[in-house]
């Protein structure tokens, strides 16, 4: 059944053709308030949606306390990216309910799934079903995970996978070369995984995304939404980064209208 948060997400995909995702990580940030400042400001920039999450040590209080402000400080859906079966909080609107499809640990499978959905649906958080692909050197995702990224320069590996998540049911795609990493992922393989892809399901793109080039680039190749984290850590000026970003993905976006 497709949730609230979800149906936005779509029919933000078929007006305006594609979609901005900033990603706060609270552990990256001095403080709460730094990290819950910085959503509002990425909100007020025009992003399409908050995540929070990105690492393991991001649950209990300090999760609750971070989601319910941020909450309070922007009018979007707040989505939590879970780096575990910890990283959960109620106060969330929905959740990446992920599969990452290349760990050579099937706990990161099917197992935190299996402990994580019970919670979820008490909790009444929105579940999104999302196949979780790691490419590249992939960082810190790849070590923690205990994952076999895919190389940049394998695209057919990458659409291969996403063509079989979807066939297995997914909803949503999402290929992530992980913080920071030396390089962004190659429009080619953004436009291999694209190509195999039925047009509903959604694709995000994450991953060394710094500029409005390498959003123009990801966009034009078929991503649906580029999730940013790091481009917009420290800045002098979120809100305006965010809206330099925002205003290439909406201009490519509304081209595929």
């Amino acid at each position: 059944m497709i949730g609230k948060v979800e149906k936005y997400l779509l029919e933000k995909k078929r007006t305006e053709g594609a979609l901005f995702f900033a990603v706060i990580d609270p552990l990256d940030y001095k403080s709460l308030d730094d990290a819950i400042k910085t959503a509002r400001a990425a909100y007020e920039g025009g992003a399409d949606l908050i995540v929070v999450g990105g690492s393991t040590g991001v649950q209990g209080q300090a999760l609750d306390v971070t989601v319910a402000e941020i909450k309070k400080a922007v009018d979007v859906p707040v989505n939590l990216f879970p780096g575990n079966i910890a990283t959960v909080t109620a106060t969330a609107d929905s959740i990446y309910f992920m599969s990452m499809l290349n760990s050579r640990n099937p706990y990161w499978i099917t197992g935190a799934q299996t402990l994580a959905a019970p919670v979820i649906k008490k909790i009444g958080v929105e579940p999104l079903p999302v196949a979780y692909i790691v490419v590249g050197e992939g960082g810190t995702v790849a070590w923690v995970g205990d994952s076999k990224p895919i190389p940049l320069n394998k695209p057919k590996l990458a659409a291969a996978m996403a063509l079989a998540a979807e066939y297995m049911g997914f909803r949503f795609v999402f290929t992530d070369a992980g913080s920071n990493p030396p390089e962004p992922i190659p429009a080619e393989m953004v436009a291999a995984v694209r190509h195999v892809l039925n047009k509903d399901t959604f694709y995000i793109v994450a991953g060394g995304i710094r500029n409005e080039g390498q959003v123009r680039l990801d966009i034009k190749a078929g991503a649906d939404a580029v999730q940013i984290g790091t481009a917009i850590e420290g800045v002098r000026n979120v809100k305006e980064t965010v809206s330099k970003l925002v205003k290439a993905v909406k201009e490519e976006g509304k081209k595929r209208i």
